[in-house]
């Protein structure tokens, strides 16, 4: 119910004119009216206060009256200002003021206008504007609202009560000043009694002690603000809150059982799986996540736990290999511990049993050791033994028990077939003579095949020296050339020289140097042992003449320390050069000296160059003879290529028989002898032979030809390509006669065609269709 209250009016006059009127203000409520006061004119800044309302019918919010209106003196009042004409009309004759529309607080709460009163006649004024303020009262209309709905929060399981969750705000749109309208109370609809919240401040708080999220982790929480302080009639607002319990570390791993059992075979390769175990934790996240290890039952390190990142899952796999006949069970004891712990909390961990049984299989045989070094030495004799591979079979019960195995060399590492392996007893044997100046190793593959089993290979490595015997001759470490100079002194060192051995002895190499036995009384060289496995050269006269000799060989004998020693004869070539008066050699030739007295070397390259020329000359004459006199066909022995030759003439055409005469193959009846070919030149001429004699009726073509190709493939002087010759003899004719009606004078009626059918069926339809009947010829 809305009421319109109007209070005492106060006012203060500023200022009036003079023998005005009295202005009267009244507002209507309980026989009540205020008039105005002695003074005339009108009251400045009355106010109205009007309750905001809804209805759709005018409410009266005051009246305006002046002195002036006595009688039936024609006066008008007039309304200007804030929603004048449109919010507020006044009557002009009576002065009353109404709100035509809803006044809300929350949009405007007070208006101000201005009244006048003029003539109605002349619309003077009869008084200056007065300004009042219509003030709009709050009363409780809208509900509390949250702005911020729904909410989302969280707190941590297990929280104490009394711990703070979150905290809600809502508005209200009335005046917080006038009254309770705004005054807000906030209490929980649902949601208990796990939470509460503080009436006042909205702050939502755990009220439930050991909330676990493992048993529930959501809740779903309903406030209520309500204003007037909460009292019957205020208006209310709800809102949810979803509260969701965070997860703490409270739960300790479980395994889901108390005994794993695993069969792993014993061919199971490291790292490989060889189970899974798993340890469940109630918690999440960071909180469930657990490591494994094994904390019993693995004194020899066989078996190895990791964590499976993604699915928490601990892999148990091989870290070194198993023998079903060493050991065939394993009781392990493996235990899961949380990464994280709460401080305070019990122990995180849990232990399960892990039993493994070793399931035997058929191992590949094992060779007694994975590398095998052989040493044989050089230019050994064929079939001679360099060592010996063994291999055991691991299956069987007894570790040293060797295999019934079959031994092979993989000729893939031993391309040239050098050695050979004995299959029954694994004896590696030469096969060929070895150098070690070419190879001193040798590594090949050696397998092992179970004789019951091919599939079960093994593979081991033998790797082969070759041991240096002394089967080398030491020579001289490169061909050495030494000058001599002219004008050298005695014992002067023409040439150091040193020798190489392609052979390797422990001790190292020694060589002994000394000239052949016929040179040791050499008048011209002799040699020196520089104690560094070299010689020097020396000369032993400075009578050396380039006129009289320019070139010494001397034939040296260089031996080795081995055993038996080695030895080789090298020869060192002097010669004998001009030097200059430094000992730098300028020239070891003798043409200074023999050649005759005043030609210069200028004039002798001259002739030189003349003679070349005049030899150019020549040969070029001789070849452009030889190229007019060349046949049309060149025959060469070692040109096959296949050759176009050109004819430039064009002939006589076919009266033109000197190029190529077809006469004998046109007319075989006419020409049976040799014809020679025109197309090239013979080097050398054969006799005709004798032409095939024709038969009664002519030449047959059919040995015509075999003849002609006879002769041309054992003719030496046919070129050595093929060749294609084109008869056009097409024969004479057949000895049955023309079957053709065109030539004939006789006509079909006079022919008998009955032999056509004695010819075989293939003749029988066609003599049919020839031979005609008695009755036809009749008719």
């Amino acid at each position: 119910r809305r009421s319109v209250h109007y209070p005492p009016i106060t006012s203060q006059s500023k200022s009036t004119q003079t023998g005005g009127s009295a202005v009267v203000a009244s507002g209507l409520g309980e026989g009540q009216r205020l008039l105005s006061r002695a003074k005339r004119g009108w009251v400045w800044n009355q106010m109205f206060v009007l309750e905001e309302f809804s209805g759709p019918d005018p409410i009266l919010v005051g009246r305006l009256h002046t002195d002036l209106d006595v009688g039936g003196k024609s006066i008008k009042y007039i309304l200007a200002g804030e929603g004048a004409g449109t919010i507020f009309a006044i009557n002009e004759l009576t002065g009353d003021i109404h709100a035509m529309k809803r006044l809300d607080r929350e949009e405007k709460a007070e208006y101000t206008l201005t009244a006048q009163v003029i003539n109605a006649e002349t619309d003077e004024p009869l008084e200056p504007p007065s300004e009042f303020i219509i003030k709009v009262q709050d009363i409780n209309d809208n509900p509390p609202q949250f702005v911020q709905a729904p909410y989302q929060a969280s707190v941590p399981e297990m929280s104490a009560v009394g711990t703070p969750v979150t905290r809600v705000t809502a508005t209200d749109a009335d005046d917080p000043v006038y009254g309770n309208s705004a005054k807000l109370v906030y209490s929980i609809l649902e949601g208990q009694p796990y939470f509460s919240i503080d009436p006042n401040s909205a702050t939502i708080k755990v009220a439930l002690q050991g909330m676990d999220r493992e048993m529930r982790e959501e809740y779903l929480v309903v406030i209520q603000a309500k204003d007037m302080g909460g009292h019957m009639g205020g208006l209310s607002g709800t809102t949810t809150v979803t509260i969701t319990l965070t997860d703490i570390n409270d739960n300790p791993p479980k395994f889901s059982k108390n005994l794993y059992e695993f069969v792993i075979p014993e061919d199971l390769p490291i790292g490989k799986m060889g189970g899974k175990v798993k340890a469940n934790d109630r918690d999440t996240g960071e909180n469930s996540k657990s490591t494994y290890g094994i904390v019993e039952g693995d004194d020899q390190g066989v078996f190895e736990i990791i964590t499976d990142s993604q699915t928490q899952e601990g892999i148990l796999q091989l870290k070194k290999p198993l023998d079903y006949e060493s050991k065939r069970a394993y009781n392990l004891k493996v235990e899961a511990t949380n990464v994280r712990s709460e401080p305070g909390s019990g122990p995180f961990k849990d232990t399960a049993t892990v039993k493994i049984t070793v399931e035997d299989s058929d191992e590949p045989p094992v060779f007694s050791k994975p590398i095998y070094q052989l040493e044989v030495n050089e230019n050994a004799p064929i079939n001679t033994i360099i060592g010996t591979v063994t291999a055991r079979d691991p299956d069987s019960t007894g570790s040293q028990i060797s295999c019934l195995c079959r031994y092979f060399i993989d000729r893939h590492t031993d391309l040239e077939r050098q050695f050979n392996i004995n299959v029954d007893d694994g004896k590696i044997t030469l096969a060929k003579l070895l150098d070690r100046e070419t190879d001193m190793w040798h590594n090949i593959t050696v397998t092992a095949t179970e004789v019951r089993n091919h599939s079960q290979i093994s593979r081991a490595i033998v790797a082969i020296r070759v041991m240096d015997i002394n089967d080398n001759a030491p020579e001289f470490a490169t061909e050495y050339e030494a000058f001599l100079c002219e004008n050298g002194k005695p014992g002067q060192v023409i040439q150091t020289v040193s020798a190489v051995d392609k052979d390797d002895p422990i001790q190292g190499h020694y060589f002994n140097y000394r000239l052949v036995p016929e040179m040791l009384n050499n008048p011209n060289f002799t040699i020196k042992n520089n104690q560094d496995n070299s010689i020097s050269v020396l000369a032993k006269h400075d009578t050396f003449r380039r006129q009289k000799q320019e070139m010494y060989f001397l034939p040296i004998i260089v031996t080795d320390n081995g055993h038996p020693p080695m030895s080789s004869t090298n020869t060192l070539t002097i010669r004998v050069c001009g030097c200059s008066k430094d000992g730098i050699v300028q020239s070891c030739n003798v043409e200074a000296y023999v050649l005759p007295i005043g030609l210069s070397m200028g004039a002798l390259i001259a002739i030189l160059a003349c003679i070349v020329l005049l030899l150019v000359i020549v040969v070029l004459f001789v070849t452009l003879r030889r190229h007019k006199n060349e046949p049309l066909i060149i025959k060469d022995d070692e040109d096959v290529r296949e050759n176009i030759i050109r004819y430039d003439d064009e002939g006589g055409g076919e009266e033109d028989t000197e190029a190529f005469d077809i006469a004998t193959l046109q007319n075989p009846d006419g020409i049976n002898g040799y014809l020679p070919r025109k197309d090239i030149k013979p080097d050398l001429q054969f006799m005709p032979r004798a032409g095939q004699h024709s038969g009664p009726n002519g030449v047959d073509v059919d040995e015509f030809i075999n003849v002609r190709l006879h002769e041309a493939d054992n003719d030496p002087t046919a070129p050595p390509y093929d060749s294609i010759q084109i008869y056009g003899y097409e024969g004479r004719g057949s000895i049955a006669g023309s079957l053709s009606s065109l030539e004939t004078t006789s006509s079909d009626s006079d022919q008998n065609y009955d032999y056509l059918r004695e010819w075989g069926p293939r003749f029988r339809r066609l003599g049919e269709l020839y031979s005609v009947g008695e009755s036809d010829r009749e008719t």
